[in-house]
């Protein structure tokens, strides 16, 4: 079995998360059911099924976290020096030949992903053309709406 890598920060915001959903958020659910309970009639109850539904949500997200993070191998991209080589970790400057646009992205594990952070998963198409390039490189990939040009504008690591 493989262990799937995140990134020290990463496991540190996913941890945060468990903490939450275990010690603030299960709590807060459990005495929401109970609350809606009280009301008597559970079958025309909305408040006690809308309480049942986030309990759901969030057991199962308990579980996929615990799930993860004890599988993972978490590293810290602070000790990593590749030089300016694009590895796990990267934070890598890149603009688009096409239009002039410059980005800035991590590449981090699947389970940390968020594009709306700047943060892609190291399995994703844009990640695994940049995995072993490095600053100055112009790459292709395709992408789900067509074939992107990019060049590294600079690498570096945090």
């Amino acid at each position: 079995m493989s262990r799937a890598p995140i990134t020290k920060e990463g496991s540190e915001r996913l941890r945060a998360e468990l903490d939450r959903l275990k010690f603030v958020d299960r709590p807060r659910i459990i005495a929401a059911i109970a609350e809606a309970r009280a009301h008597g009639d559970l079958k025309e109850n909305a408040e006690y099924h809308a309480a049942r539904d986030q309990q759901s949500f969030a057991e199962g997200r308990i579980a996929e976290l615990e799930g993860a993070l004890s599988t993972a191998e978490v590293i810290d991209v602070s000790r990593l020096n590749p030089g300016n080589r694009v590895v796990f970790g990267a934070i890598v400057d890149l603009q688009d030949e096409d239009t002039g646009v410059a980005v800035t992205y991590q590449i981090v594990g699947d389970l940390e992903a968020d594009i709306k952070r700047q943060l892609i998963a190291v399995s994703s198409p844009i990640a695994r053309a940049l995995i072993g390039k490095s600053s100055g490189d112009s790459f292709e990939f395709t992408a789900p709406n067509g074939v992107k040009h990019y060049e590294i504008t600079g690498v570096r690591y945090s």
